[in-house]
């Protein structure tokens, strides 16, 4: 005689095997994801948490409730392999091409562009113009954003060609042609920070953040000056040492 109870208790048992299943395999994911593509503070600047929430939702929700869905062991073993089979191909499936979305979205340089840093990702770089780049920087990294700097502009041609290509999507740190090492802006990139004297006044209500970001640099307020940061849906504010310019902390501050 068919037993109702058990046989939704032998489902419900499957589905949570398979979602411990898939909440391991997700947090391998994520230790990818966060671990070498999207480090802090990408995974907030960059959208990389987003991205990754939606996927690992999909994916661990999707899963479970299709075997909750099919599991019957009034089905033959070869059937009931069958359908978890097809299950977990489309589960990786869907996980695989989540990931490679969020792969070719990845952060790749952080790039002081003139009078600020700029989070530059994968896909906003035109391939065909990577060949313009300095040798040792035409491929892009994928173990999290190499810092870099721009060039000055050859000629008044050059300015405006690439500034209304700017205006027109394709940003200035993007443009391979322009990229050079970051140690060579060093001057530029003190001469565009200010002193945190001024973050402190505009934005008074946010003190706590500004101690905790000072105090995560290790250095004293009056040897660090900071820069705005343009994000890829926000905007932040990146604090350097004032002597040598390196960046040591972000804070999740618009100080344009």
């Amino acid at each position: 005689m068919f037993n109702s109870g058990n046989h939704w208790k032998d489902r419900f048992q499957a589905s949570a095997v398979h979602f411990v299943l898939s909440l391991a395999v997700s947090l391998l994911a994520a230790a990818l994801v966060f671990g070498l593509w999207y480090p802090y503070p990408y995974r907030e600047i960059s959208g990389g948490r987003e991205l990754f929430s939606l996927i690992v939702m999909v994916d661990v929700v999707m899963g479970p409730l299709l075997t909750l869905a099919v599991f019957n062991r009034k089905k033959s073993a070869f059937q009931l392999r069958l359908d978890l089979a097809i299950i977990a191909l489309l589960q990786m499936a869907a996980l695989g091409y989540g990931l490679w979305t969020v792969f070719v979205a990845r952060p790749v340089h952080l790039v002081f562009e003139y009078d600020r840093f700029r989070a530059v990702h994968a896909i906003e770089v035109e391939k065909s113009l990577l060949g313009k780049a300095p040798a040792h920087l035409r491929s892009l990294p994928i173990a999290g954003p190499k810092l870099l700097s721009l060039r000055d502009f050859k000629d008044g041609n050059e300015q405006g060609d690439l500034t209304m290509a700017a205006l027109a999507g394709v940003q200035l740190a993007a443009r391979p042609e322009l990229w050079q090492d970051y140690a060579v802006a060093q001057t530029a990139v003190l001469a565009a920070g200010k002193p945190i004297s001024q973050l402190r006044t505009r934005f008074a209500a946010q003190t706590g953040a500004i101690d905790a970001a000072i105090a995560q640099t290790g250095r004293a307020e009056a040897a660090l000056k900071f820069v705005p940061l343009v994000g890829y849906k926000s905007f932040w504010t990146v604090l350097v040492d004032a002597q040598n310019a390196q960046p040591l902390a972000y804070l999740p501050i618009d100080s344009f």
